[in-house]
């Protein structure tokens, strides 16, 4: 998602955010996800462990191995994922199907845990920080990596026991979860949200 740019014509001529004009997952993706409202606790917390687990790696990489990512966590239920022990630590450790990180496993265990602690739902929490103000980025250079608002975010997560959720996974959560909109100004998806019938 790096692209300076403007929108420009997918594989249907539709206009979308350069990085969502190809290949097919990322298309899929920006269409019908990215920048959407999502208000499910195990949703909420799917996008959280999946921006986590991009770190350092490329978003296609993650899409390709999503259906993986839900089977070897249980489709993201928190209440299972909080469960998991040594014998899943070791199962999702030789699961070539996901990113096999240690580091990115336990905080994903321990979030979900730190979830289930939390004093209100992890929906209340993530949407504390939604902006008030609404911008129209015209190039993908106007998108920040994060914000004061993702800032803060983060450190509320944090501060309720969340870890590998820093302000640019904060705000790459809130992009993927629709409490920022930052499809380009003259994206198709932005003005109407779905592809003509």
């Amino acid at each position: 998602m790096s692209d300076a740019g403007g929108s420009i014509p997918g594989p249907d001529g539709l206009l979308r955010c350069p990085w969502g004009a190809s290949p097919p997952e990322y298309i899929g993706y920006h269409d019908d996800e990215w920048g959407r409202p999502v208000h499910d606790d195990n949703a909420l917390f799917e996008k959280l462990c999946l921006e986590a687990f991009q770190s350092g790696l490329s978003w296609l990489t993650i899409l390709r191995k999503r259906e993986n990512f839900r089977a070897a966590f249980r489709g993201f239920d928190i209440e299972k994922v909080a469960a998991f022990g040594p014998d899943d630590v070791s199962r999702l450790l030789a699961d070539a199907g996901i990113v096999r990180n240690r580091a990115k496993i336990d905080a994903a265990i321990g979030n979900a845990r730190a979830a289930l602690e939390l004093p209100a739902s992890l929906d209340d929490i993530v949407w504390r920080f939604a902006p008030e103000e609404e911008r129209a980025p015209a190039s993908v250079s106007e998108i920040p990596s994060w914000t004061p608002a993702s800032k803060a975010l983060s450190k509320e997560l944090r501060r309720n026991g969340f870890s590998f959720t820093g302000p640019v996974t904060a705000y790459a959560t809130m992009q993927s979860c629709g409490l920022v909109n930052d499809h380009l100004a003259d994206c198709y998806f932005r003005r109407f949200g779905r592809p003509p019938a």
